[in-house]
């Protein structure tokens, strides 16, 4: 260091990270809390960094990128990293995470991430359902689960039907209390439930996210590496509106998109014929606009919503149905593609006929 150089400081080497551009992760590591404390010793600089669970996973690029941006400022000699990792159950894997989305409620985004889980555990995969939509939590009731096992040392067991492991708020709050929780409340919650819930060896992880495209979105992409995105929308074009934000929202975050879902797109009447009761053709259009595949339409039918208000999945009450065909057809084609933008290029999901 030259003998006129200010002496390095916490807040230059906070600079210099807040600039990095890190594949995978939607911001800087500062903004998103990865990096806890900042030690500098003359010229050595230490990194305490705060990742847990999956997160663990973008440890050797966030300190790749870090070391050669930290070893660029005057007055830096070694750059160190210590890592602060969270109470994650040993033995843990959570597979393929596949994030359901939609730009706005109503759409049946959690009857289609619940269905999608259900349908791959009886395929005979390891699946788990991580009800992410903190305002609207609603996978318990359309799973049928009231409560949670006890906790074991501490760490939270998640509740399991139909072959798949559940994890929601709803299971630790009462149903009628809302929650009003700003950004970093929400954003710890997503961490523990990824993190801290011990899911064992999963090979797939179903998150069903909340409409929009804010502040649990970014929580997400933060703490667990997805393997993909599916966008659920109507037919109608203020729904496809709404989807294509969220469509874009997982492109800004660099989640791969596996494709569009288009629920109630038709109701079959008793003669046979369909109407198109919420419009025509608007999942598809938006696939071939966005140049992502469209994985299909599901029918309007009344038992579908029987099903989930019951806490039977209609993929499991009525399998024969027309929806349930569509679902676990949806189910096999999102999987295929999860697991081909993460490994082998020959996979194939085998599902019950």
């Amino acid at each position: 260091m030259s003998p006129d150089a200010p002496p390095l400081s916490s807040e230059a080497v906070q600079a210099a990270l807040r600039n990095l551009r890190i594949p995978g992760l939607p911001q800087d590591p500062v903004t998103l809390g990865l990096v806890s404390s900042i030690a500098i010793d003359g010229g050595r600089v230490r990194l305490d960094l705060n990742l847990s669970g999956p997160a663990r996973s973008i440890r050797p690029s966030l300190e790749s990128h870090a070391r050669n941006a930290l070893r660029s400022l005057q007055g830096v000699t070694a750059v160190e990293f210590t890592a602060g990792d969270g109470p994650t159950p040993p033995g843990q894997s959570l597979g393929a995470a596949i994030a359901i989305g939609s730009g706005k409620g109503g759409v049946g985004k959690s009857t289609v991430a619940v269905n999608i889980a259900v349908a791959l555990a009886q395929a005979g995969s390891r699946v788990g359902l991580l009800d992410a939509d903190i305002y609207g939590p609603n996978i318990p009731t359309m799973m049928g689960i009231a409560r949670l096992p006890p906790p074991v040392a501490e760490v939270l067991v998640p509740g399991e039907a139909y072959g798949v492991k559940v994890m929601s708020i709803g299971f630790l709050v009462p149903p009628e209390r809302a929650l009003i929780w700003r950004g970093p409340m929400l954003h710890k919650a997503i961490r523990q439930f990824v993190g801290e819930v011990a899911w064992g060896e999963l090979d797939f992880l179903i998150v069903d996210l909340p409409p929009g495209t804010g502040d649990a979105q970014l929580s997400l992409a933060q703490s667990l590496s997805l393997a993909g995105g599916v966008i659920v929308t109507l037919p109608q074009k203020v729904s496809v509106e709404d989807a294509r934000r969220a469509l874009q929202m997982f492109r800004t975050m660099e989640v791969p998109v596996l494709g569009v879902v288009e629920n109630m797109s038709y109701l079959t009447l008793p003669d046979g014929s369909r109407l198109d009761v919420f419009g025509q053709g608007g999942g598809e259009s938006l696939a071939l606009e966005a140049e992502v595949e469209y994985l299909g339409g599901i029918p309007l039918d009344p038992d579908v919503r029987a099903a989930g208000d019951g806490g039977i999945p209609v993929v499991v009450s009525h399998p024969d149905s027309a929806a349930a065909r569509a679902l676990s057809d949806i189910a096999r084609a999102v999987a295929e593609r999860a697991l081909r933008s993460t490994g082998p290029q020959d996979v194939q999901i085998e599902m019950n006929d």
